[in-house]
């Protein structure tokens, strides 16, 4: 009972110095591997040295400390749950104690037992947002983190940015607001944003999953995610361009097909649209086959 004292009180005062307490493979070994220990400790295992150029990591990293310091700045805050992190040129001989070969990982250590499976968090499936991190939390160890983030200023700057663009508008154009009227404009903006919600930018927006995935085996960087239950941010802007392909050549189509100009140019427009439609379409159904195995139609590329 007295280590276990000695311990708990060792955590809280790391803790209130900073809120994901740094571990090396000493530090692990005696105070989340072994017991006595009535606390659970969630620890990232994680590589952020300059020289690994792990850009996942970093940007995990930005999210995991916004959750910690929602719990230790939050009323309640107890000994419950703690934080770490385990870099792994700090402490490789845990990433190879535990035959852990990718970064970042985030594993729960519970206050009685081993880690069950449960215990590894899916960062594949649900990124590495702070909010999907404290769902996470929340599921294995029945503690409820409310994640607060630091005020973000870029999004009220943006939206002041444009009122003064659009009152300057209506300044310079005096009483002449026909421009309000453009249907290609509104067009053009409405299909903007059709684009980005069908490629998945919401997604993105709910779930925060990382950019793209680097394989530290072979140093591969995988931008289109091989499961169907999850997308890279890589993958949503891939697949709005080729949504924007597919669109462009069924406007050069309209076009061709309703224009008042010469045969000779409708006829470029035309073939210019059905190339754009076959190839780009093409392109989306590699993207649905690579994510959808044993998918069995395709245009023209594999």
């Amino acid at each position: 009972q007295m280590v276990l004292s000695e311990k708990v009180n060792q955590l809280m005062e790391w803790a209130s110095k900073r809120s994901v307490i740094r571990m090396n493979g000493d530090k692990f070994r005696r105070l989340v591997k072994a017991p006595p220990r009535n606390y659970s400790v969630i620890v990232m295992f994680t590589a952020l040295q300059p020289h690994r150029q792990c850009v996942v990591c970093k940007q995990a990293d930005e999210e995991y400390q916004i959750l910690a310091n929602s719990w230790r700045y939050s009323s309640a805050f107890t000994n419950k749950i703690f934080f770490a992190m385990v870099d792994f040129d700090e402490g490789s001989d845990v990433f190879q104690m535990l035959n852990m070969n990718s970064a970042p990982t985030f594993i729960n250590f519970p206050a009685k037992g081993k880690p069950k499976r449960g215990d590894t968090y899916e960062l594949q499936v649900r990124g590495f947002a702070a909010e999907q991190l404290a769902r996470w939390v929340a599921d294995r160890t029945d503690v409820n983190i409310r994640v607060i983030r630091p005020p973000n200023y870029a999004g009220p700057l943006m939206l002041g940015l444009l009122l003064a663009v659009i009152g300057g508008l209506v300044y310079l154009r005096g009483s002449n607001l026909d421009f309000l009227y453009n249907k290609t404009g509104w067009a053009f903006a409405a299909l903007c944003f059709v684009l980005a919600m069908t490629s998945g930018q919401m997604w993105n927006h709910i779930r925060g999953p990382p950019y793209a995935h680097k394989n530290p085996h072979t140093g591969q960087v995988n931008y289109i995610h091989g499961s169907s239950q999850a997308q890279f941010v890589a993958e949503t802007h891939i697949v709005l361009l080729f949504n924007g392909g597919v669109t462009l050549g069924m406007v050069l189509l309209h076009e061709a097909a309703t224009s008042d100009m010469d045969v000779g140019k409708r006829k470029i427009m035309c073939i210019a649209g059905i190339g754009l439609v076959v190839v780009f379409f093409s392109w989306l159904l590699s993207v649905f086959r690579s994510k959808y195995h044993g998918y069995p139609y395709r245009y023209v590329s594999s």
